[in-house]
């Protein structure tokens, strides 16, 4: 059985670029030039924190763990911890979370609702790791 690994801590943040390198393929992310920040509120140890992830032409380019302003993304995704683990343990979809108000997204929702797959996909490789929350 594999170890389990702090959610959101720099040991998780590798974990999840290192997956994210090996399983998302351009074809897989269907060539997409995109930026999202998703925004951590009321973490565990009290900060807020983000996670940006940016693909460019399909391939995964970058992702940042840290705390206080995130870097300018196209998309930018406000919740609560709690409701962002439930996301990464699959218990919850992050298209119910914004339909239903527990997730808020600010950026153009056309593009968004293009790219809503894509982020499944992320999620879903997000939350083959094992971590505790």
């Amino acid at each position: 059985m594999e170890e389990t690994i702090q959610y959101l801590t720099a040991a998780w943040r590798d974990e999840a670029e290192r997956r994210l390198k090996a399983e998302l393929s351009p074809e897989r992310m269907n060539h997409i030039t995109s930026s999202m920040s998703n925004i951590y509120l009321n973490c565990p140890d009290g900060q807020d924190k983000f996670l940006f992830f940016r693909f460019e032409e399909g391939r995964f380019a970058e992702l940042v763990l840290g705390e206080g302003e995130p870097p300018v993304a196209e998309f930018r995704i406000t919740g609560s911890y709690d409701v962002f683990a439930r996301i990464s343990r699959a218990e919850l979809g992050s298209q119910r979370a914004l339909m239903t108000g527990k997730l808020k997204l600010k950026g153009n929702m056309v593009k968004a609702l293009k790219l809503a797959a894509i982020a499944d996909r992320l999620n879903k490789v997000l939350a083959t790791i094992p971590a505790r929350y």
